[in-house]
């Protein structure tokens, strides 16, 4: 067998081995997860049969648009290293979507977008790559500290003023720094030439400080645009299992449980399902809500937009190919 003919076994090895452990994933978290508590085909009875189930198919379609505006973000992050169009971007994402989701903390996804890539220094990509994910983690922050202020003045204020006051300086402390790490890219490279142990990973992160404070503006502008996406998904979800708030609570709640998310380590290879449900359960708990219902529109929100377009980002792992210049999709 030459050369040639192992890479292609590899490759179908590979192409096998990605599609089995996503769908065996994909059967766990929906039928037999003992976390999710209910199974998608109950989920979807109780949704079809209430009269707001328009709401589920308007968050269905919303679905693409979400993920538009994590390609866009990478086709723009793209460039300093080649041209990338929107549609080139999007079958990336999907594809680093799909070993994302079979790997601890979405690691994947940087293989998946690193090999659409036709340079020959793709591998720099992935300073390009954290800027992205940076970039919606600094979102994140900002629209979840302002959730959980809410929380900290209705929940904490009278009783436990001294803490409350921390917590919200904490908040604030928190947001600042963010976004200083984030229009100072530069450093963050220099922090890691720094330490010894990890000088070795500098070439692949020295992209960070390519990017001038005009970019990131921009990028964190595309982030907010789908955070908004995911948070206008989760308030109509929540409507639709009869969760009854105030546009304000709405909003608190949900930002309040994708910053818990966000900041809690995860090493689960179903990323963030439990401690997104766990989070929306104790915030909207706070509010009087019943559990039930706010676990089925968390686990809803997670089998919308990373399980179902997983399951599509297969199609795109299947059409890889390998040759001795570039991988395409």
């Amino acid at each position: 067998m030459n050369i040639k003919q192992n890479n292609k076994f590899l490759l179908l090895l590979g192409k096998g081995i990605v599609v089995g452990l996503t769908l065996f994933l994909l059967h766990q978290a929906i039928f037999t997860a003992p976390d999710t508590l209910l199974s998608w085909g109950e989920i979807l009875r109780q949704a079809v049969q209430r009269p707001l189930s328009y709401l589920f198919i308007l968050t269905a379609l919303l679905i693409p648009v979400n993920w538009g505006f994590e390609a866009r973000k990478w086709q723009l992050l793209g460039q300093k290293l080649e041209p990338i169009s929107f549609l080139r971007a999007y079958r990336s994402v999907m594809v680093g979507l799909t070993l994302g989701f079979i790997t601890p903390n979405r690691l994947g996804d940087y293989a998946g977008r690193v090999l659409e890539l036709k340079s020959r220094q793709r591998l720099e990509a992935i300073g390009a790559i954290f800027i992205g994910r940076f970039c919606q983690l600094v979102a994140t922050v900002l629209a979840g500290s302002g959730g959980l202020l809410y929380f900290i003045l209705v929940f904490g204020w009278r009783s436990y003023p001294g803490v409350a006051m921390s917590l919200v300086a904490l908040l604030v402390a928190l947001c600042c720094l963010m976004l200083l790490l984030l229009y100072n890219a530069k450093a963050m490279v220099a922090v890691v030439a720094a330490i010894k142990p990890f000088r070795s990973f500098v070439p692949y992160l020295a992209i960070m400080g390519s990017y001038n404070s005009v970019e990131m503006t921009r990028l964190l502008w595309l982030s907010l645009g789908r955070y908004a996406v995911f948070l206008m998904q989760f308030v109509m979800l929540l409507v639709l299992f009869e969760v009854r708030l105030t546009p304000l609570q709405y909003i608190s709640g949900v930002s309040g449980t994708f910053f818990l998310k966000s900041v809690v380590p995860s090493v689960s290879l179903l990323s963030d399902l439990g401690v997104r449900e766990l989070s929306a359960m104790y915030l909207f708990g706070l509010l009087g809500q019943e559990r039930l219902q706010v676990l089925s529109a968390s686990l809803s929100l997670w089998l919308l937009n990373i399980a179902v377009p997983s399951a599509v980002g297969l199609l795109f792992v299947l059409r890889l190919r390998l040759n001795r210049k570039r991988v395409t999709v």
